[in-house]
């Protein structure tokens, strides 16, 4: 039996940046690996020798070539976004493996949103990135702070006069360190990007079942008003169970960012609560109605549902 052969990663030496920590961060989890010298082997150099041994070399190198695993843009004529903006090292290997890294994240019920996932990520993180490493942005400037996911990775360079900045392997562990940083962040981005199409999927749904379609009852409470505006739903009113126990009526704003609503709550309503509110709207469990008629409840899902139909009623 023959040892199986762990890849060779191969970046530059020196002090790192965000591009080659994000693409690094990307690699180890579209392949399934973690540990370096265990299951794959992370070489910082600038050796040429070197460099051309390795199996995947990313920001380092002058080649881009997809096909066969290199990608760099420090070369000229190095690829561009369609927009013009300059691809980093960490745009190059997304384009790649980012759809791979995000299913690794996923659970199996959710891998199929990996590819849209991806696209979001690219457009909302990754392409950032290529704009802050190449200090262009095809829309203007490019404005950074130290706060910045590439702040943020920068200044897990060692300093100057410490010992770990000096010798062959200067800066490698925290390389490692900073990818661990940026491992999670990707980790989290993916995680908001899913739970967004896992809501989307659900109130679509919810929609599609309702026999009033001007009515929208969801079983948990999740971001919806999105879904109703992009998907242009004749949603009126929603009806999901808050935090608290209580299930919560929702109006709808006519456009996002309107305080208005399409139809507002029973004006007989407005600010009542308890018993007041039971007895104006004839629903014994109604707990309150906001006195700008945006919103309301009730202790139970029946009574919710209740108030909402009673508020759909006055526009026959």
């Amino acid at each position: 039996m023959t040892d199986k052969k762990i890849p060779l990663l191969v970046t530059h030496s020196g002090k790192f940046h965000c591009d080659e920590v994000f693409a690094y961060a990307v690699l180890r989890l579209a392949l399934g690996v973690s540990k370096t010298g265990e299951d794959h082997i992370l070489l910082r150099t600038r050796k040429p020798d070197l460099i051309e041994t390795g199996d995947i070399v990313f920001d380092v190198g002058l080649v881009s070539d997809a096909a066969n695993n290199r990608f760099d843009h420090h070369q000229i004529g190095a690829p561009t976004r369609e927009d013009g903006t300059p691809f980093s090292s960490a745009g190059l290997v997304w384009q790649v493996y980012g759809a791979r890294a995000v299913a690794a994240l996923l659970s199996p019920e959710a891998v199929e949103f990996a590819p849209a996932i991806a696209a979001v990520l690219d457009g909302k993180l990754v392409k950032r990135i290529d704009e802050i490493d190449n200090g262009v942005s095809a829309t203007g400037p490019v404005m950074r702070n130290s706060l910045d996911l590439a702040g943020l990775v920068g200044d897990f360079n060692p300093p100057w006069d410490s010992p770990e900045a000096v010798g062959p392997t200067a800066g490698d562990a925290a390389f490692e360190h900073a990818t661990a940083m940026v491992s999670g962040v990707l980790a989290r981005q993916v995680e908001i990007q899913r739970s967004k199409l896992q809501a989307e999927a659900l109130v679509l749904a919810a929609h599609e079942a309702a026999e009033d379609k001007r009515l929208l009852v969801l079983e948990n409470g999740m971001p919806w008003k999105n879904v109703v505006f992009s998907h242009d739903l004749p949603v009126l009113l929603a009806i999901s169970p808050a935090s608290n126990g209580n299930w919560m009526v929702d109006t709808v704003p006519p456009e996002p960012g309107s305080f208005a609503q399409r139809l507002p709550l029973p004006e007989g309503w407005a600010g009542l609560q308890g018993t007041e509110l039971a007895a104006a709207s004839g629903v014994e469990d109604a707990v309150f109605v906001h006195v700008r008629r945006f919103v309301g409840g009730a202790k139970t899902r029946e009574g919710a549902i209740a108030l909402a139909q009673k508020t759909l009623a006055q526009t026959a």
